[in-house]
Order: structure tokens, then C-alpha cells, then sequence
């Protein structure tokens, strides 16, 4: 089968187009033909050697939806021809608070989903959304549990909130906008582009500004009101004004922190006055994801795509995801 192949460190331009053996499920397995991936920021730190407890080769890709093809002796024989979505880790555990030690990402160390073939546990797919093309479901996975957890279990966001979510433009920010929009929450976003900010606000965000302005936190408050729930995979120097515009009672959910830490601390009195809550999340459970795809499923909700390639130009697609231009998933197409 043909797969895409990560053999040394040093960026999305020593990725390989390479033909290896199609697997074989083990007995507890499915084997999902997939038709559809998509990339995330974990892919391309990966492949600059910014990710933690690389192991080489590996077949990338953690996001993936096909069709079962094949079928271990354990599992049902109603799952074989099945359109499934792949939950895109594996060994999240029994607790709902946190994952296991052992919880690991789909692509690095075990194999990913940028290949013809993938070999999953039976337990870790879902039924496809029927209202979706292969391209819009394979771009839920890792991106949308992702925000999913981050709004929905840790933030708790409820009807009527006042939402922000920063840096919209990303995978997961897009989708946070869109379960809160669904949701029936109102929402505000930040971006460094007019443009993001726009089609934000015709995805349903109620306003939007721009976080390189100095003041943005007072324009964001002027303009919401002050907001319920923050969810931010940025960090950085907009940090404090994410805990400045927070409401009595507001949480503040961290998925992420591509702009590293804070260069200066916080306002601890407002934070134990208005008794605020900072939050953590990663990821999310396979309970999670079949909420989160059932709730797609009532809201008729479509991913937003920024662009589709094929499997054979995946140096192409990395290289539009590090110019951090997308609005939405950059998705691949299989044959």
C-alpha cells in the first residue's frame, strides 16, 4: 500500500511517498480503507523534531475516515463495509478527568493515517456522519475532540454563554467556534487578519479583533461585555488579556500554546475575586468523540475545509499549513 513516510528530522520536505506491506487486522481489529486525512499542527512539529518522543520511521497522520474492508475474528461482522470516522489515539483510560500515561496520538510511534490502509482497534470507529463527504469527516477527529473537550467538558459551556476563542483561523479554534455557535452560545473571536476575522463573523461569531492591537482585550470587553469562557491554544503575550476579560465565575481552557509562555504574570487579586478558573485540556476521550460526533449529527454541522489535496502532494499541504494562512482543515484525498 502506498503510505506517507517520515525517515529523518528536518522539516515536511524529507517526507516520502513510500510502498509498504498492507496490514492485516489483528483479531480484535478493523481495517479501514481510508479515502480521506487530514493534517495537524502535530504533524509538522513532528517533522522539525518540536514534538516529544519522536521515533523514526514512522507513517504520519492522525486523522482518517473509510470504509471497513476487512474484520478480526473478535469483532461483529456487521462492521465489515461500514463508513466510518477513527478516533485518533489510542489507551485515553477509564478515568474521564485525564488520560492514561500510556494515551498516545494516532501517527507516532504506532502508524498513522497518511497511508491507503490503517489497522485500529474495532472499539475506536465510528459511524460516519451520513450528511458529510469523506473529506469533511476525516477533518473532525484530532481537531475537533480537541475542542470539543476544551469548550464542551472542561469549559462546561451552557446556552446564552459569552465564548471567546483566540487565534481563529487554526483546526481547533474553528472548531470551538462552530460547537458554540451550534450550541446556541454567543461568540467572540481574535485574529491578526481582517479576513479571519470576517468569515468568522459569517460562520456565526457575533465580532471579532485583532490581538496585535494593544488594546484589544478593552475592545474585546467594550464589545462583548465580558465573556464566559475563554479557549485559547495560543499563550503568550495575549495571555493576561484572555484573563482580563473574563466575567465573575469565568473559566479560561488552555488546549495549546504556540506562542510559548506568558511574558509577564497575572493579576492574581482579579483572578481570586472574581473566582476564575484556568483550566487545561488535551485531546479527549473515545466517550468524547462519539458525543461529539452525534452532536454533528443533530446540528448538521460541516467542518470548515481550506483546502484538499491528494495523498501525493502532502509536502505541498504541509508546507500551506506552515504558512499558517488556512482558515479551517487542510485535508488530504486517498486515490
Amino acid at each position: 500500500m502506498k503510505t506517507v513516510v517520515l525517515t529523518q528530522i528536518g522539516g515536511p520536505d524529507l517526507l516520502r511517498i513510500t510502498e509498504v506491506e498492507t496490514p492485516e487486522p489483528a483479531s480484535d481489529q478493523v481495517r479501514v480503507r481510508l479515502y480521506a486525512s487530514a493534517l495537524n499542527h502535530r504533524d509538522v512539529w513532528i517533522t522539525l523534531g518540536q514534538y516529544p518522543g519522536i521515533r523514526l520511521p514512522c507513517i504520519l497522520g492522525s486523522d482518517g475516515a473509510g470504509v471497513v474492508d476487512q474484520i478480526g475474528s473478535e469483532v461483529l461482522a456487521d462492521r465489515l463495509g461500514q463508513d466510518v470516522v477513527i478516533y485518533p489515539a489510542y489507551d485515553w483510560g477509564e478515568n474521564p478527568r485525564f488520560p492514561n500515561p500510556t494515551f498516545r496520538v494516532l501517527g507516532m510511534p504506532d502508524p498513522g493515517t497518511f497511508a491507503e490502509y490503517l489497522c485500529v482497534p474495532a472499539c475506536h470507529v465510528f459511524p460516519k456522519p451520513t450528511h458529510l463527504s469523506w473529506e469533511q469527516a476525516a477533518a473532525i477527529p484530532l481537531a475537533g475532540l480537541t475542542a470539543w473537550r476544551a469548550l464542551m467538558t472542561q469549559g462546561a459551556a451552557q446556552p446564552g454563554e459569552t465564548v471567546l476563542v483566540t487565534g481563529i483561523g487554526g483546526g481547533v479554534a474553528t472548531f470551538a467556534l462552530k460547537w458554540a455557535v451550534a450550541l446556541g452560545a454567543r461568540v467572540f473571536v481574535t485574529s491578526s487578519d481582517p479576513a479571519k476575522l470576517e468569515h468568522a463573523r459569517l460562520m456565526g461569531a457575533a465580532g471579532g479583533v485583532n490581538y496585535r492591537d494593544s488594546d484589544w482585550a478593552r475592545q474585546l470587553t467594550d464589545l462583548s461585555g465580558g465573556v464566559d469562557i475563554v479557549v485559547d491554544g495560543t499563550g503568550g503575550s495575549t495571555f493576561p488579556g484572555c484573563c482580563s476579560v473574563l466575567r465573575p465565575g469565568g473559566r479560561l481552557v488552555i488546549y495549546g500554546a504556540t506562542a510559548g509562555n506568558p511574558p509577564i504574570g497575572l493579576e492574581m487579586a482579579r483572578l481570586f475575586f472574581r473566582q476564575v478558573q484556568i483550566i487545561g485540556s488535551t485531546m479527549g476521550s473515545p466517550v468524547e468523540f462519539a458525543t461529539a460526533l452525534r452532536f454533528v449529527v443533530k446540528q448538521r454541522i460541516e467542518p470548515v475545509l481550506d483546502q484538499v489535496f491528494a495523498l501525493d502532494q502532502i509536502v505541498a499541504a504541509y508546507h500551506r499549513l506552515l504558512t499558517a494562512q488556512q482558515l479551517g482543515k487542510i485535508v488530504l484525498r486517498h486515490g
